[in-house]
């Protein structure tokens, strides 16, 4: 998977707005944090330059159901561990799973509005 394919993916959902709020942080991986929201409310982010990996909003549940299925998964980069996750491209999940668990994020915050 590439940036654009993801991000296509997640701006497909309906009524969801990118930004990348980060431009003055002092570390350039941070500045270049694209985040994905719906009213608001963030359900996922991802580097646009280096596509390692992507946090998504993750039930406390789903994820250490995750973490111990797949390498791939780990507790969320600079967020609340019980309810984010991040997803490392490349590696044991495929890009079909990782973007099921893009809507599953959206769907969550569809679900808290």
């Amino acid at each position: 998977m590439n940036i654009e394919t993801f991000r296509n993916h997640c701006l497909s959902l309906k009524g969801v707005t990118e930004k990348m709020p980060f431009e003055k942080a002092s570390s350039p991986y941070d500045r270049n944090l694209l985040v994905f929201s719906f009213a608001d409310k963030w359900f996922c982010f991802v580097n646009i330059e280096v596509f390692d990996f992507c946090d998504l909003k993750s039930s406390p549940e789903d994820s250490a159901q995750l973490q111990e299925a797949y390498d791939a998964v780990r507790p969320g980069y600079h967020m609340n561990h019980r309810h984010w996750i991040s997803v490392y491209f490349n590696q044991d999940m495929p890009d079909k799973r990782i973007l099921e668990f893009v809507d599953d994020a959206y769907k969550r915050v569809l679900a808290s509005l």
